[in-house]
């Protein structure tokens, strides 16, 4: 089993920058890769980010290349979405995932975060 606490979402401006936390515990050992996704209002769920827990490859939705960075601290077991120059199509409900097998298997709650005009 493995728990996923997103946190760090809230009302920002256009042009403003966001750091999102997602707290990883349980079964971190056998975590393959952590992701972050969204849902905007009324849109299907949408892929952002990836990293490989045990490495250093990053992957990105091309919509956030150059505006958003994933990392990750294995020590404090945290992942991050670093979350630069947001637009009002960045306001989604972001959510942390781990995959252990071929899919995500574990979910976070999600955190809110709302870019206005």
């Amino acid at each position: 089993q493995v728990q996923l606490v997103e946190s760090g979402g809230r009302l920002v401006q256009a042009g403003d920058s966001l750091r999102l936390s997602c707290a990883v515990s349980g079964d971190t050992f056998n975590i393959f890769r952590l992701g972050w996704f969204r849902r905007a209002p009324g849109k299907d769920r949408e892929s952002v980010a990836h990293i490989i827990w045990l490495a250093t490859r990053t992957y990105y939705a091309d919509f956030v290349k150059g505006r958003f960075t994933i990392s990750k601290d294995n020590v404090k077991n945290t992942v991050y979405l670093q979350m630069n120059s947001l637009k009002p199509e960045d306001t989604a409900i972001y959510y942390c995932a781990a995959q252990i097998s071929n899919d995500y298997d574990y979910w976070g709650q999600g955190t809110q975060v709302t870019v206005s005009s």
